[in-house]
């Protein structure tokens, strides 16, 4: 199932639900209805941010949060298969920029209306 961010401040965001769950978990939100509020942006950025910069010391834990990491197929490399996971920032990095732009336009973010 998909999930569409939508804010007056920015263009749509949209994200599978499995890889939004994460962030919403991380912000205590409802994966099916809800709302970041202007006031809520900034402790939601910084709550993400934190989140994207202890993936990027930690990778390893990255992809055991990931219920979608590639896993290697018959004739790819170990390599190969490593390079196309997606990590945390990498999917994050949509509604950090949405927030950004939210926090800095006093807009709220709002998904499932």
């Amino acid at each position: 199932m998909l999930i569409a961010f939508k804010s007056k401040s920015s263009p749509e965001v949209l994200m599978y639900q499995e890889h939004a769950q994460r962030i919403l978990d991380l912000l205590h939100k409802n994966p099916t209805r809800g709302v970041i509020t202007a006031a809520e942006a900034a402790q939601a950025l910084s709550i993400l941010e934190h989140e994207v910069a202890e993936t990027k010391l930690h990778p390893e834990t990255d992809i055991e949060h990931d219920i979608h990491t590639h896993e290697q197929e018959e004739g790819e490399t170990r390599e190969h298969a490593l390079s196309q996971r997606v990590g945390f920032s990498a999917r994050a990095y949509p509604l950090l920029e949405m927030l950004r732009t939210a926090k800095a336009e006093n807009e709220h973010i709002i998904w499932g209306i």
